[in-house]
């Protein structure tokens, strides 16, 4: 449930909405609108699915988020650098009018029903999820369709060699 929130909060989202949109004119349709904003929009379904999972179980906040930003870390360093900017990006974009009053009520409402939990930070904490996770998957999203552009070149390369 956490996960369909995350999604369909995020692919609604307006300012995400023109980022793609931007993004898809400036890299002369590389980068599609609706790639773009899938590839954010599974980061944060995973990221509200994960965050939910953490206030259910009561472990700390912290260790997540120090774990999810060392992937960014590795990632940053091996992903293409022209997206990196983007991916950034993305995190603070989809936090914004659609995806957070509906994942903040989502995290205080859970973490109110829930014995011992502290509403405020849990559900905040959830946001910070939503910010975190779409760096890692529009990351992703670049380095995938670079080892199938680079696989697809090296197939075509073994073709013409055939011949």
């Amino acid at each position: 449930f956490a996960a369909a929130i995350g999604f369909a909060t995020t692919v609604a989202e307006p300012a995400l909405i023109a980022v793609a949109i931007k993004a898809n004119q400036v890299s002369g349709g590389t980068i599609t609108v609706t790639g773009l904003r899938f590839a954010v929009a599974v980061g944060v379904a995973f990221g509200v699915a994960l965050g939910t999972f953490r206030i259910v179980t009561g472990t700390p906040l912290h260790w997540y988020i120090i774990a999810g930003y060392v992937i960014v870390i590795i990632q940053t360093s091996v992903a293409p650098k022209a997206i990196i900017p983007l991916a950034y990006d993305s995190g603070g974009v989809t936090t914004s009018t659609v995806t957070v009053p509906l994942v903040a009520a989502l995290g205080v409402g859970l973490a109110e029903t829930i014995q011992g939990r502290r509403p405020f930070l849990d559900g905040f904490g959830l946001i910070a999820f939503a910010s975190l996770f779409p760096m890692i998957s529009v990351m992703a999203y670049a380095q995938i369709s670079e080892w199938r552009t680079r696989r697809l070149r090296d197939a075509l390369a073994n073709l013409e060699d055939s011949t």
